[in-house]
């Protein structure tokens, strides 16, 4: 086995390496971002055809070492943070004692602890805690459509396992507050684009590797220790007998945000000791992980999505053809419900976020929390 200083060494030459890269991505990008603006024509006409065509070629190339060197720094990071090089793994809260600020906080204006507590997981457009506007839009909706035992939590970086922002990661804060900046700050739409663009495809990577049964296991049990920091820090560290907190969990996933919810809904089940529901709507996921034990997955899918819809072909585990796959003995046993949205796709003017079906899949989440508490009761 490898010493702590091999393996540091490795890390950070990992590091080097992908910040290298990711800056030759950038400058590349930005030189044919130039030439092919309109405030680039006179630099067009000292390019040929050919020159342009070697710079797309470079992009094209870098961008494919780019993302298999940043899937293996993102393994190699969260095996430095388990082992403790990084900070370590993160004690798990001890619950509120009674009559605390925590129990406190977990009161209803009824005077009772909450039945549920829902913790929502964002898409891969996911940055910083705090959500873009249209997300923000949905969650206020949604919040005002519950009932009164049923607290939401939201706020919450799927895409990182320290309690941190993608912005404080130890080992690419440096490059992400550039990319963030420039991505502000740059009056081109295009460059805009292609910051928003790095920042999805680190999170996607991290939702490729939650669902790998080999790495996956490491980062969902991070992530769901990293939940329960948060349910202890807002006060809503659950409790099964409903005396000082909420009685079950449920996470509500958008997008890729399903699969982080399928990866730590087990481990949240152990940690917390309360039953844990899964929610998604628009949701990519595989389907792989332990679901045996899940209180019941409920999908809220578009009629017009060819996101979520693609989910399963990449994720063959939840085709017919694999009748023992995980996903599919969840489905023999009833625990899966689909709820399908006519008309609605994955995202922009038709998607759950626009004005148009933001009450729709508000109301469609409502309705199965309230059918799930009633069919428990």
């Amino acid at each position: 086995m490898p010493s702590r200083s091999a393996i540091r060494n490795q890390l950070s030459w990992l590091r080097r390496l992908y910040g290298l890269l990711a800056w030759l991505l950038l400058v590349v990008g930005l030189a044919v971002v130039v030439i092919a603006s309109r405030n680039g024509v006179q630099l067009l006409r000292l390019f040929s055809g050919r020159d342009l065509s070697a710079l797309l070629k470079l992009l094209g190339v870098l961008a494919l070492l780019l993302i298999p060197i940043s899937g293996i720094y993102s393994v190699a990071s969260q095996y430095a943070f388990w082992t403790g090089w990084l900070g370590g793994l993160p004690q798990l809260p001890q619950r509120p004692a009674e009559g605390s600020e925590g129990r406190d906080q977990t009161t209803t204006d009824l005077g009772e602890s909450p039945h549920s507590a829902i913790v929502y997981l964002d898409g891969i457009h996911q940055s910083e805690r705090d959500h873009p506007p249209r997300v923000s839009a949905f969650l206020q909706e949604l919040e005002t459509r519950l009932p009164p035992d049923i607290r939401l939590l939201k706020g919450l970086e799927a895409y990182t396992v320290t309690p941190s922002r993608l912005l404080d990661d130890v080992g690419s804060g440096w490059f992400w507050r550039r990319v963030f900046a420039l991505q502000e700050h740059h009056p081109n739409a295009l460059v805009s684009f292609a910051c928003a663009f790095l920042v999805q495809a680190n999170n996607v990577i991290k939702v490729g590797i939650s669902s790998d049964r080999r790495y996956g296991p490491i980062l969902n049990y991070e992530l769901a220790l990293k939940v329960c920091r948060r349910l202890s820090e807002t006060g809503l560290w659950p409790d099964p007998t409903g005396q000082s907190g909420p009685r079950e969990l449920v996470l509500l996933g958008y997008s890729g945000g399903g699969e982080m919810a399928m990866g730590m809904a087990d481990y949240l089940r152990r940690l917390c000791r309360c039953p844990v529901r899964i929610m998604t709507f628009c949701g990519v996921f595989s389907g792989n992980q332990l679901l045996e034990q899940v209180a019941g997955i409920t999908q809220v899918v578009g009629s017009k999505d060819p996101v979520a819809a693609f989910g399963r072909i990449a994720y063959p585990g939840r085709l017919a053809l694999l009748p023992l796959s995980n996903w599919n003995r969840a489905l023999r046993r009833g625990q899966i419900e689909r709820v399908s949205i006519s008309g609605m796709n994955h995202n922009g003017a038709r998607g759950p976020f626009s004005e148009r079906y933001r009450p729709v899949v508000a109301a469609a989440v409502v309705n199965a929390l309230t059918a799930a508490a009633a069919q428990h009761a």
